[in-house]
């Protein structure tokens, strides 16, 4: 059986240059599962306000991450797709597929079924499953799929948040980090909106449904349960105790994303005596301008400036071979 592996992720500018920022934008933030407004308010509020103003700061953070080799994202997502080829043999075909920007996600596609095979499996390289991210990315490649004349067997990764390859290989990788020398312990993940958030559970809040103490059929695709269930994993993992770690959420767009935030916990440790804290990210399995910039850079600053002496980042699992050896398993598993 032929069977062809393709790894989504979320994308990234082909260039930090001011057209291919504006362009990469763009795309991401006119789906309407990132931006869930009327297409004509969405379209305005996207390509009127939102890109316009945004695109300068972003330009400037990119071209701080870009290297020789390009996007972080794009550069650690190939290693991982060469590396995990390597473990699975000639039994599989692995192929790499970005959301928005390049490779594009359609035209992988259609050299996907060129290769005529039997068996496609999607997978999106999101740990927790959230509506604007695997939801989005199923969807896409779905509609890609559905025009095709001879369709194959579509297999499909929703999560693997708790999945036991992912929390070991994230729980080797901080322990290199000694995480007990520390004095406090950061768990951050990519924020969401409430609104979206609460989707999941029929508009019930989180509190309501316990989404912070238990992951339940009731809460098996709410976002905010899946980080929670992963730090818990991590922290039985790690030997950790609650007192010892933070949850909570950066790169917010409103103060109507889901709370608390990174940077004010982190500045609220650092004004009340944490001089070293550890930031680790489980919601990335691959270093981006999110880590890179946003927490290993930006926050690293905002500690310091308010009286912390070191901020250490987690590098992400990027192609560590365990972490290769998990995903190989999770794909054998199917």
């Amino acid at each position: 059986m032929k069977t062809t592996v393709l790894l989504i992720n979320l994308g990234t500018p082909d260039s930090p240059k001011t057209w291919d920022v504006r362009k990469y934008l763009s795309e991401f933030l006119n789906d309407s599962r990132v931006i869930d407004l009327p297409w004509l308010t969405r379209k305005l509020l996207v390509n009127l306000i939102i890109v316009p103003f945004r695109s300068p700061k972003s330009v400037t953070l990119y071209k701080e991450i870009w290297t020789s080799d390009g996007s972080p994202l794009l550069t650690n997502s190939k290693k991982l797709k060469n590396a995990l080829q390597k473990e699975l043999n000639e039994s599989y075909v692995v192929e790499l597929a970005m959301r928005y920007g390049n490779p594009n996600l359609k035209n992988v596609l259609h050299q996907i079924v060129k290769q005529q095979p039997d068996r496609i499996i999607l997978f999106p390289l999101y740990p927790q499953y959230a509506s604007s991210t695997t939801g989005s990315s199923l969807e896409k490649a779905i509609q890609i799929i559905s025009k095709w004349k001879q369709i194959p067997k579509i297999k499909m990764i929703h999560h693997f948040h708790d999945h036991p390859g992912f929390i070991d290989s994230f729980a080797q990788r901080i322990k290199h980090y000694k995480p007990q020398s520390y004095d406090h312990i950061i768990m951050s993940y990519h924020g969401l909106p409430i609104n979206q958030v609460v989707e999941a559970h029929s508009g019930n809040s989180c509190e309501t449904i316990g989404c912070f103490y238990k992951k339940t059929e009731q809460n098996n695709y709410c976002y905010l349960a899946s980080c929670y269930e992963t730090t818990r994993l991590l922290a039985e993992k790690l030997n950790l105790q609650e007192k010892d770690y933070t949850v909570c959420f950066q790169s917010r767009l409103s103060k109507s994303w889901i709370t608390p935030f990174t940077d004010e916990v982190v500045m609220d440790l650092a004004k009340n005596g944490s001089k070293r804290l550890l930031v680790i990210s489980p919601a990335f399995v691959a270093d981006c301008l999110e880590t890179n910039h946003e927490l290993g850079k930006e926050l690293k600053e905002r500690f310091e400036q308010n009286g912390g002496e070191e901020l250490t980042l987690v590098e992400s699992l990027n192609d560590l071979p365990q972490w290769v050896e998990a995903l190989a398993g999770m794909v054998r598993e199917l």
